[in-house]
């Protein structure tokens, strides 16, 4: 006697039971996608546009969105005398803008959907944890570091290390040669 065939999905895989035949129960296991979901944070230095590259090619594999987000970091103009604070934080935002803007052009000549772009301001680990987390990120794509000359000198920058030891989802880290030039 046959059975019908029945698909069950238990959010990490799908079970396809094909049917019984006698004594044989024939089932399929198919886990979907790993990665629906995969932020980019940049900060539009050469350094992060190889990260990048990393992050749209897995993307594109696993038929993930990107999620483009840039930190404007509000600790580098704080202590700026208020008239050249509000000149240095509008410079940063548009330097933001234009760091998104390029992962979006990007994504969309690969045909990799974006889900969001984003500029925030705060502490650039801190923040990019949170927006993994309220957007339901499934994956952080970093370079080992950033644009920061002193972050050039260590293995692993500041920022790399505090995401990937506060965030929740896994954090894939593109290594940055020192070929790799930043402004």
């Amino acid at each position: 006697m046959k059975t019908p065939a029945v698909t069950v999905h238990d959010g990490k895989f799908r079970y396809h039971s094909l049917g019984t035949e006698g004594p044989l129960k024939v089932v399929c296991i198919e886990r979907p996608n790993m990665y629906d979901r995969v932020l980019i944070p940049t900060d539009g230095s050469e350094a992060t546009t190889e990260t990048m590259k990393h992050a749209l090619d897995l993307a594109d594999r696993h038929d993930a969105a990107v999620h483009a987000l840039y930190v404007v970091d509000e600790r580098q103009y704080g202590g700026l005398p208020p008239e050249r604070r509000d000149e240095a934080e509008e410079t940063l935002h548009k330097k933001g803008e234009r760091a998104v803007a390029e992962v979006e052009m990007r994504a969309d000549e690969l045909g990799v959907e974006t889900a969001t772009t984003a500029v925030r301001e705060g502490i650039p680990s801190e923040v990019i944890v949170q927006h993994a987390q309220g957007n339901d990120v499934d994956v952080i794509v970093v370079g080992t570091h950033g644009e920061a000359d002193h972050e050039r000198r260590v293995r692993l920058g500041s920022v790399t290390r505090r995401v990937v030891e506060s965030a929740t989802v896994p954090v894939f880290v593109v290594h940055i040669g020192a070929d790799t030039e930043t402004p």
